[in-house]
């Protein structure tokens, strides 16, 4: 029985990142010898354990092969006399193939860590094709470290989609690898990936996105680029970044469906929804009265929410930027609405009500917040 330490962390290692999670191969044991040494097993589809002390995940080195369409396809087999390099091999990436042993030497049969000085996203072997996912992991990584995809992994992906394998993705492992790929450093190089590979189209067709040779080819891709450069900026969470992919569908209706197509998570879809019926209004914020400042604001639901505004606030600042190239000076809308949020929640609605007998409250608090924003002058 060897223990090997694989994947990300070894690849992270390499590249001086810091390693949270760590993830091990077994070479050589079964599944009733690891739970007699004191191994939890977990795993439903193939023999994953616990260490009994770390809790670290530990599987039994295995071979996978293609058996039917889509991601559950897959025949698992774990054994003895599986080896190290036939584990690593059926891999997505060079670079996620590679191992440490227990004496802390690198096992790298496919030439990850040469990949990695190279800044470079290779495949494994051709087994790659048998799991559309990979397409959306590349481009993942390409939005974590900024690499460039090889010439044949991005033909082999190229041909994925054209032959309809991508079309047995489904829902949920889309958003799970496109919402992580939103959260890394540069979000934009995932949309010119996807793009390139053609797969672009198939999961985000209503925003009618360009590109050529890796870089925005229309408006619509170069605001988006530039819009998710300033969220990564500004730290936004993921919410409001995917708010500002979703409401570049065009619509309401639009960004209604981008975001039932991919399952976005309810915060994500409601906030999504807010910037497209108001990122414009937002905007012209400067032009507006004090009355239709209040109907804006709650509109939003921004006196009951305020923190929700605030990612709207964010997300439309960065669509801003987006569409007019980026910018240092405070932004005026921002500014404003917080001032106007603020002088509206600082009406106190519960006195108006103590004083007010059998008057309409609600109109005497709703007169009382707008002549606090007009207040502000």
């Amino acid at each position: 029985m060897k223990v090997y330490a694989v994947g990300g962390a070894v690849r992270d290692e390499l590249l001086g990142l810091p390693v949270t999670d760590r993830d091990y191969v077994v070479v050589g044991s079964t599944p009733e010898e690891m739970v007699r040494l004191g191994y939890k097993p977990v795993g439903k589809d193939f023999p994953v354990f616990l260490h009994p002390r770390t809790h670290e995940e530990y599987a039994l080195a295995r071979t996978e092969r293609k058996v039917a369409r889509g991601y559950k396809g897959f025949q698992v087999y774990a054994a003895p006399d599986v080896t190290l390099e036939q584990d690593l091999e059926r891999r997505d990436l060079t670079i996620n193939a590679m191992a440490r042993d227990e004496a802390g030497r690198l096992v790298d049969p496919f030439g990850g860590a040469a990949d990695l000085e190279r800044g470079l996203l290779r495949h494994v072997s051709p087994a790659f094709a048998e799991d559309p996912v990979r397409i959306l992991r590349v481009a993942r990584f390409a939005a974590r470290f900024g690499f460039a995809v090889a010439p044949a992994t991005m033909a082999l992906m190229r041909s994925m989609v054209a032959s309809g394998e991508a079309d047995a993705l489904v829902p949920e492992r889309v958003w799970q690898e496109f919402s992580r790929g939103l959260m890394e450093g540069d979000p934009g190089l995932m949309f010119s990936v996807l793009a390139e590979c053609g797969l672009l189209d198939k999961v985000l067709p209503e925003l009618k996105l360009e590109f050529m040779h890796m870089r925005p080819a229309n408006d619509g891709a170069r605001i988006l680029v530039r819009a998710l450069e300033c969220a990564a900026a500004e730290r936004l969470g993921l919410a409001p970044r995917f708010a500002i992919v979703a409401s570049g569908a065009g619509s309401v209706e639009a960004t209604r469906a981008v975001s039932e197509r991919l399952k976005a998570p309810g915060d994500c879809r409601d906030l999504a929804l807010l910037a497209a019926r108001h990122a414009e209004t937002i905007q012209r914020a400067a032009a507006l009265r004090a009355p239709d400042l209040l109907a804006l604001l709650e509109h939003c639901d921004a006196l009951r929410r305020p923190e929700r505004f605030e990612e709207l606030l964010a997300l439309t600042e960065c669509l801003e930027r987006g569409e007019r190239g980026s910018g240092k000076t405070p932004y005026l809308p921002r500014v404003l609405l917080r001032r106007a949020l603020g002088a509206a929640t600082g009406v106190d609605a519960g006195k108006i009500a103590a004083q007010g007998a059998n008057a309409d409250i609600a109109a005497q608090v709703r007169r009382a917040r707008i002549a606090a924003i007009e207040a502000l002058g």
